[in-house]
């Protein structure tokens, strides 16, 4: 029987100060949210150093897990690029020691950023682009001897100049490198900001996107890019509604009821809600909202396999 698409739905864990007592935690809250699985922000741990892991704070991190009942997925580093030549082998070094420890922890996903650069000409941009699928080509088996998938994000820029591919070029990644333990990943925020800054229809690529993806973040947000960006604190810039704000759903101005009816994402893709620990208090109705939301897919989805 072939799997719902929506079939996960939980939260992001911070990383906080990397403390893995407050980790354990977190973990317990979002059990006791009765959300289905956790997305550990292993970035933030120290469980990784030179891109070799850190034997002793990993047996930690693996008997947390073991003792809070949840399914986990990860988030990969936050500056992973494999568009940076200079720094491309130790990037690489990172994901294969996050896959391993994805393993050692049963999480199916690895999510990992798409990649950037300074714009260049178009034979530049075709350069990156063959450099980020090649590294993303021997990741994936790396990966598939994990049993575990690597999910791309897209993403949005923040300097004049700076070249990020767009989410329906991301969806074209994944299909040129065509790998099983290769999947997208859509952020529907991130697609939002995007594409008020670089102006493409957000709507229509994230539609693009989504046939290749089996990963979804959700967040609200207000679509505006980074014209400011510094703040005294990070809720000065929720009050302007600038930035990449991961506030609960509906403090945003997101159309995520028309969004998720337009999703075609992959039968199995897990919806991870991405809310900072200031919003505790707000998980609840954000995870009711997620689980209609991931309803409108579902129901998209036998619609078209009854067609």
């Amino acid at each position: 029987m072939t799997p719902p698409r929506i079939q996960a739905v939980g939260f992001s864990v911070d990383a906080g100060s990397g403390d893995f007592s407050a980790l354990e935690a977190s973990l317990r809250r979002v059990a006791d949210l009765s959300a289905d699985v956790a997305e550990l922000s292993l970035y933030g741990y120290d469980v990784i150093a030179g891109g070799r892991i850190v034997e002793a704070r990993a047996r930690q991190l693996e008997a947390i897990c073991a003792r809070v009942p949840l399914r986990y997925t990860v988030h990969g580093q936050i500056v992973s690029n494999f568009m940076d030549a200079a720094h491309l082998e130790p990037q690489k070094a990172v994901v294969r020691s996050m896959l391993e420890l994805c393993r050692r922890i049963g999480a199916g996903v690895l999510v990992h950023h798409g990649g950037k650069a300074v714009l260049g000409p178009r034979s530049r941009r075709e350069a990156l682009d063959r450099m980020e699928r090649e590294a993303l080509r021997e990741m994936a088996d790396v990966a598939e001897a994990c049993g575990v998938r690597i999910a791309l994000e897209n993403i949005f820029g923040t300097e004049d100049g700076e070249y990020r591919q767009t989410p329906a070029e991301i969806g074209e990644t994944v299909r040129t490198v065509a790998h099983p333990s290769l999947i997208g990943l859509v952020d529907i925020g991130h697609a939002y900001i995007e594409g008020t800054r670089a102006g493409f229809d957000w709507r229509e690529e994230v539609r693009a996107f989504s046939s290749v993806a089996g990963h979804v973040h959700l967040h609200d947000n207000f679509g505006r890019p980074y014209t400011q960006k510094h703040f005294h604190h990070v809720s000065e810039a929720a009050a302007l509604g600038i930035g990449d704000l991961h506030l609960p759903l509906g403090w945003g101005d997101i159309p995520f009821e028309a969004v998720a009816a337009d999703l075609d994402v992959l039968p199995g893709t897990t919806m991870i809600l991405e809310l900072p620990h200031r919003f505790d208090g707000e998980r609840a109705d954000s995870l009711a909202i997620a689980r209609r939301l991931a309803a409108i897919v579902n129901a998209r989805g036998t619609t078209k396999a009854a067609a």
